[in-house]
């Protein structure tokens, strides 16, 4: 196969924030995070090959009417590789839009990954992609990883027993800066650093239920249906834990067994046929 031929295939898995406190504000508007990051088995998938040109298309069941232009975040992305030379991406948008869950984000970090093997180059500089957008730089991780900073600072964390997920979103979109300008107190207190042992299940459910997603109160201002999906959630069998992630709307909900997880995301596709429901697992 010559590179003029070769198809270069790279999944971008959803992100989600078990925990998200955000605990000041810079000078410059960037807010502080502290947040636990885990990657699930659900993903966009990114494609790209050899073009004369840089190019993207946008395919799959949320890709409707997303904008190809060059301010798409796969194309900055993709101009940080390119050096002059042309690439055509296909995006298949197989996850909600402004839900949460680091689509954009993962998009973009899953693009610079498949550039990287199409052309044997090596990623930006590290300041060049903290400047895409706080998300990415934890999207080139897929591993369980505490963000803090603007986003911009990453420790993996030992990994956390295999827990059965399942995530909502009621087909809304949230706006992530009017979340964050929604939100009434930017200096709150951090996770601890002691996290729970590998694989204890119990005590990493009992430590999860003491943290925050600091986002959730001012999101469900902005659309209260996101309290209707905790509430539906939290109601099921089996359910242990349930919150918003990122900015929202997505919610997840961790369950005792897959056979609960999956339970529950039966009764809530027939309570709910126009909300996306999708079990999943972490990232493996």
């Amino acid at each position: 196969m010559t590179a003029t031929d070769a198809v270069i295939t790279q999944k971008a898995p959803a992100k989600i924030n078990l925990t998200l406190h955000v605990t000041g504000q810079r000078a410059d508007g960037y807010h502080l995070l502290d947040s636990l990051v885990m990657f699930t088995e659900l993903s966009d998938v990114i494609e790209v090959r050899d073009a004369d040109d840089l190019t993207l298309a946008i395919v799959g069941p949320y890709g409707a009417g997303l904008p190809t232009g060059e301010n798409n975040l796969v194309l900055r992305a993709a101009r940080l590789m390119t050096k002059g030379r042309g690439a055509h991406i296909t995006l298949t948008k197989n996850l909600p839009v402004a839900s949460g869950i680091g689509g954009g984000s993962a998009d973009a970090a899953a693009t610079l990954f498949a550039l990287q093997n199409l052309w044997s180059e090596p990623l930006p500089d590290w300041s060049y992609i903290v400047a895409l957008g706080a998300d990415v730089p934890v999207c080139l991780s897929h591993e369980l990883t505490r963000m803090t900073g603007i986003g911009d600072t990453l420790d993996l964390i030992t990994p956390m027993p295999p827990l059965p997920m399942l995530l909502v979103n009621p087909n809304v979109g949230v706006s992530t800066p009017a979340v964050f300008a929604a939100l009434t107190s930017k200096t709150n207190a951090a996770m601890p650093d002691t996290m729970p042992e590998p694989f204890d299940t119990a005590n990493w459910i009992t430590w999860l239920r003491d943290q925050r997603n600091d986002l959730e109160a001012p999101a469900i201002l902005s659309a209260p249906v996101i309290a209707t999906v905790l509430s539906s959630l939290n109601s099921q069998n089996g359910c242990q834990i349930a919150r918003m992630s990122g900015s929202g709307a997505t919610c997840f909900a961790i369950f005792e067994t897959d056979r609960a997880r999956d339970a529950a995301a039966q009764s809530l596709r027939v309570k709910h046929p126009d909300w996306w429901v999708a079990p999943t697992s972490a990232l493996s």
